[in-house]
């Protein structure tokens, strides 16, 4: 299923498979809301990679909320080590 994204009111619903080439389609498409966003609907969508990441963090803005877990989500959140928001969280400092 090819990704397709739709705005509702102030949120951005997106669905199918947010993989490369659907970040590559869709985010010339929808650069101009980064950081507008109050809510990105991620409950049609089944799996992302790294590059759909990229997208919803550069579309992420402060107090954003997201609606749904795809596929890979919070795996790819923990290893970029970003905040729900999917902005960068600080580092964890083990030094004393």
């Amino acid at each position: 299923m090819a990704a397709e994204a739709r705005f509702v009111n102030d949120t951005l619903v997106l669905g199918g498979v947010l993989d490369r080439a659907a970040a590559s389609q869709l985010w010339p498409q929808l650069a101009a809301h980064a950081g507008r966003l109050a809510r990105i609907d991620l409950q049609a969508t089944t799996r992302l990679d790294s590059a759909g990441l990229a997208l919803l963090s550069h579309l992420a803005g402060p107090g954003l909320e997201l609606l749904g877990h795809p596929a890979g989500l919070d795996e790819l959140i923990a290893a970029y080590r970003l905040s729900p928001q999917l902005g960068f969280s600080p580092p964890h400092s083990s030094v004393v």
